[in-house]
Order: C-alpha cells, then structure tokens, then sequence
C-alpha cells in the first residue's frame, strides 16, 4: 500500500504541471516562429520596394543634352530652324550627312515623300544630334536641383538641362543603337516574345503529357523510380548546363532544322543554329522539369473516387483522364507553368551560351531568325561605360516587367476560366 506523504503532489497534479510547462514552452515557440516569419515578410517587401525604387530613379531624371551642331546656326534667311520648309530641311539633310546614310534614308522612305515634321525630326536626330554629357536619377533632380545645375555649368557649360523619361513610346519602337538617345528595344523585345512562344508551345504538352503518362500509366518498376529521381534533380541543374546541351544539341546536332536549311528558309543574316529556335528549344529544357514535378503533384491530388467514378460509368481510363482528371487539375498546371516560364523570360546564361546576340538592330522575322532578348539588352547595356546606358537599361527592365505582368495576366484569366469550367462539373 502507497503511502502519501502529506503535502506532497500528487501523480496527477505533476503530469498537470508538466503538461502546463510544455504547452507554455510550446506556445513561446510558436510567437517565435511566427515573429520569424513577419520579419522574413517585411524584409522581403522592404527589399522589393528597394528594387523598385532603383529603377524607377534611373528611369527618370534631369540629363545634360550638348548639341553637335547649335540649330541657331542651320537658320535660313533669318528663319529659324523649327519654321523652315520640307524642301530646305531636305536640303539641309543632304548637305549635312554621308551619301551612304541618305541613300539608306531614300530606301527606307523618299526624302521628297517624307512629312516637314519627318524631316524635322531627322534634322534634328542626324544633324543637331544632343548628346547626353549627363545624367542624373529621378531622387536627385526633385530635390537638388540647385547643385545640378551649378555641377552642370561648371562641368558642362553650354549644355541645357530638360527633365527626362526614359521610358516613351519611341524607347519601345526603336532598334538598338550606339547612341543612347536613340536606342530603343523593338528587336529584344520581339526576340523575348518569339523565345518565350517557342518555349510555352513545347514545354507545356510535352510537360503534362509526361506527368500523365508517370502518374496515370507508369508502374511503379526501377525504371521509372530512376526516371523519376532524375526530373527531381534536373530541375535543381544550373540554368548554364542546359546552355551548354543546347549549344551540343540545337545549334550543332540539328544545326539543319534549327537554321531553317531544311526547310529552305534560311535568313541571310543567319548562317549556322543560333537562332530563336535554338533559344526557345533551350529553355524548354530548362522548364520541362519545373512542369513536370509541379503537374504531377496536381495530378495527385485529384481524388481516386473522381477516377473510380469515370471508370464505373464505362469510360475508358484514357476518357477518365482526359474528361475529369485534366479539367481538374488544370488551374494547378497552370499555375506551374505561369511560374516556370516567369523563370525562363529572365534567363540570361543559356542563351549566352545558344548564341544570342548582345547588338541586334534587325527584328526576328520568324524562329529561324538572328535574336536578342530583353535581359540580354540589359545586361549588355548595363556593362556599358556611359551613364545613359544605364538609364536605358533601367527602362528596359521597367518594359521586361510589363511583359512579364502581362503574360502573367492573360495565364492567370486563362486559369480562372477552367477553375470556373471545373466548378460547374
């Protein structure tokens, strides 16, 4: 017989106090935890707020424009520049500029069928010709004012000071240049769009056909585990790598069909593999494993009664999967795409190494064309030495953005409608 002392605890007023203690431990970890995680929150907003913040301040901003040539001086009988006729500006561009750029000029567009305000402005581009001596961010030229324009006389006299936007309609427009007042990005911006339509048409089917087939249809043997662990870890492989079997692969392997010489469409500024095929068959590989992994766990979580269901009423198991398990996990694939392919409009090593060019001024005119993409252009314009580079490139990234935004946006409408088509079935 047990003996209980008198005033000491007992049995079950202790695993009460223990329990007490350990709920109370449990509850201090938790505030830690979540305190972690609102810190992780705010520090990962406040560091997107920063890098908005850069490009935007480089993106506007007071520049200091030097003319070649003062347009006082191209004044004719007292007329000044802005008033002068077609015919004078026409001649004023003949006598200014190279035969070889008026003849480039004349195949474009005939001088004489060219509008004043056409001519005026080529004047003003060729001939004028400002030239940025400076330039300073957007923070700078709301709130020192003063010290620009005392640094401006002192270290660029005769140079006008006029506030600046880099992003304009012309920026989107205009073909890169060596100027950067006149640069623009039409052929990158073009280039990324090719790329990035070649890389969803062959990565997507070829992404969910794959987690189909290992899902609904692979047997559980050493093969397909193999096959398996190895998607895992392709999708883990430096974005380089698969720069590197592109360039053994597309451009040198099937150097034929990715230069168009098969087809007989062969760009005469092209004349090996690198091309916009190349580039988007490269980044395909890139997200294919993305897709795949992403697809398969939407396809799993689809339930086995949905399956059973199908398969009592007499469909096929092919039927069940194309009819129910698809419409199903539709919005989840597709939410795994938008997410792989905002990975490969950013991507810069592979096609470095597949043979994108950094100075491209022709547009792509189809995938076996020369090309350049929209990071290419900043990165290429960011190691340039000029100050304006890196304004242009600060709007080009503001442009990058807005087509990721917008891609992002028609895929996300894209998979609200078949979440809707799914909640009717």
């Amino acid at each position: 017989m047990t003996v209980v002392q008198p005033g000491a605890p007992g049995r079950g007023e202790s695993e009460a106090g223990e329990l007490l203690t350990g709920l109370s431990k449990r509850h201090r970890r938790g505030v830690v935890m979540r305190l972690l995680f609102q810190f992780s929150t705010v520090f990962g907003v406040i560091a997107l707020i920063a890098l908005l913040y850069n490009i935007i301040n480089e993106s506007f901003g007071i520049v200091a424009l030097k003319n070649e040539v003062e347009p006082e001086t191209l004044a004719v009988s007292g007329v000044p520049l802005e008033g002068l006729p077609a015919e004078t500006l026409a001649g004023i561009l003949r006598e200014r500029i190279s035969k070889g750029v008026i003849r480039r000029f004349e195949s474009e567009k005939p001088l004489a069928e060219r509008s004043r305000t056409e001519l005026y402005e080529l004047v003003l581009e060729r001939v004028v010709n400002p030239q940025v001596a400076a330039s300073w961010p957007l923070s700078e030229s709301l709130f020192r004012r003063a010290r620009i324009r005392a640094e401006a006389q002192e270290k660029y006299p005769g140079a006008k000071l006029s506030f600046r936007s880099w992003i304009r309609p012309k920026f989107i427009v205009k073909s890169q240049s060596s100027d950067p007042q006149k640069t623009g990005v039409r052929a990158a911006l073009l280039g990324s769009l090719w790329t990035i339509f070649i890389t969803i048409i062959v990565a997507f089917p070829i992404g969910v056909g794959g987690a189909v087939y290992l899902e609904e249809y692979a047997k559980d043997t050493l093969l397909n585990r193999v096959i398996q662990t190895n998607i895992y870890n392709l999708a883990g492989v430096p974005s380089i790598i698969y720069g590197m079997l592109g360039l053994a692969i597309f451009v040198r392997a099937l150097e034929p069909l990715t230069s168009g010489a098969l087809f007989g469409f062969v760009d005469p500024t092209t004349s090996n593999g690198r091309t916009v095929l190349s580039a988007g068959l490269t980044l395909a590989l890139l997200v294919l494993p993305v897709i795949i992994i992403n697809a398969q766990e939407a396809i799993r979580a689809v339930p086995r009664s949905l399956r059973h269901g199908g398969l009592a009423l007499g469909a096929t198991k092919w039927q069940t999967i194309w009819h129910h398990v698809i419409p199903v996990s539709i919005d989840r694939i597709m939410t795994a795409t938008i997410l792989a392919i905002s990975r490969a409009i950013g991507e810069t090593a592979p096609l470095v190494v597949v043979g994108a060019s950094t100075f491209v001024t022709v547009d792509p005119k189809g995938p076996f064309s020369k090309f350049t993409t929209l990071p290419m252009q900043i990165y290429q314009w960011s190691a340039r030495p000029q100050g304006a580079y890196r304004n242009a490139a600060a709007a080009a990234i503001v442009v990058l953005l807005a087509l990721l935004i917008t891609l992002n946006a028609s895929a996300v409408l894209l998979r609200n409608k078949f979440s809707k088509k799914k909640r009717l079935l």
